[in-house]
């Protein structure tokens, strides 16, 4: 009898506790209720207050008049109007009285928005900070190469190389050339030829010169282009001299006379195919151009030729193929990284 008395009160004790749960719950309920109601009559309240013209809405004027009230301080007019863009939700350009936070939030909402501004304001900063070191970056990288527009001391210099190719193939022109002494222009490229000739190893020193002086980057590119294919056009020449060498050698072996005719439309075919070159590189540099449309010389030169982007932030040089190997090395690497993430 003693057990089943002490299992009722152990039931009685808990239905005490379930009730007085209960009613601890609805009485929670009851303060959240009333202080919801409280809110929401303090809401509508301020929101009459806020309305000046009763019109049933809060414009952006009356949402600035009202917060500078209650706030005691002056508000910019694009804060408020961002503060009604995060509220307007039926996007109207006012605030209806279920749009209407209340003044807590508006003043949580507006620190919000300041310190978006002040993020934003550092961020540009950093960005103009960047852009600026960036500037200053690729301005030191053009004092290293000379990639500017060229002045006419400049084009006139870049001409000047195209004498090499031209005085090492005035032997293919010798035909064309006869009966042209009292021609001026043939008499001052046979001085010149003949100064030419005169110096030992003039072909070779002429090579090393042009070569040398083309690796100077503070040369205006236009002068270091024209150097570079002046060399090229030397070294086509060999070509053309070397069939004809062979032509000979084969012909002379085998007893069989080569006709003068033969000889002549070949050297000036090569004569007059130098000419055109070296017409169309002089007129393009004095005109300020790159003469760089010369079908496999001018892609063989551009490709020589040194570019901003050749040089990394510290200033070093880096060839366009070790360039190839470390964006290959890097896009490799991310690659790889991707696989172990």
């Amino acid at each position: 009898a003693k057990d089943g008395n002490d299992d009722d009160d152990i039931v009685a004790k808990a239905e005490r506790l379930r009730s007085m749960a209960a009613q601890l719950r609805a009485e929670a309920s009851a303060l959240e209720a009333q202080k919801a109601q409280e809110i929401a009559d303090s809401t509508e309240r301020a929101f009459r207050k806020f309305d000046t013209n009763q019109d049933g809405e809060v414009s952006v004027e009356e949402l600035k008049q009202g917060l500078e009230k209650v706030l005691k301080t002056e508000l910019q007019e694009d804060k408020v109007k961002k503060l009604m863009q995060v509220f307007d939700s039926s996007g109207d350009g006012a605030l209806q009285l279920d749009e209407f936070v209340g003044i807590e939030k508006f003043r949580m909402q507006l620190d919000a928005i300041v310190r978006d501004e002040k993020d934003a304001a550092i961020k540009a900063k950093q960005q103009a900070k960047k852009e600026a070191e960036l500037a200053q970056l690729a301005e030191a990288r053009m004092e290293l190469i000379n990639d500017k527009p060229p002045s006419n001391s400049d084009k006139f210099i870049s001409i000047l190389p195209y004498l090499f190719p031209l005085l090492d193939g005035l032997q293919f022109g010798r035909f064309l050339l006869q009966g042209e002494e009292n021609n001026p222009i043939v008499g001052l490229l046979a001085i010149i030829f003949i100064l030419y000739r005169k110096v030992p190893f003039s072909g070779f020193l002429a090579f090393f010169a042009l070569n040398t002086f083309s690796g100077n980057l503070r040369l205006n590119r236009l002068v270091r282009f024209n150097m570079q294919q002046a060399i090229f056009l030397d070294i086509a020449l060999f070509l053309p001299g070397l069939a004809a060498g062979l032509y000979a050698l084969v012909s002379n072996g085998l007893g069989v006379q080569i006709p003068e005719s033969v000889t002549q439309i070949g050297t000036d075919a090569v004569f007059v195919t130098l000419i055109a070159a070296i017409a169309y590189s002089v007129g393009s540099s004095l005109l300020g151009e790159t003469p760089d449309k010369l079908p496999f010389i001018s892609d063989q030169v551009s490709r020589r030729m040194p570019t901003i982007d050749m040089f990394d932030e510290q200033g070093r040089f880096i060839p366009s193929r070790m360039q190839e190997q470390l964006e290959e090395e890097q896009e490799q690497k991310s690659k790889d990284q991707e696989k172990d993430d």
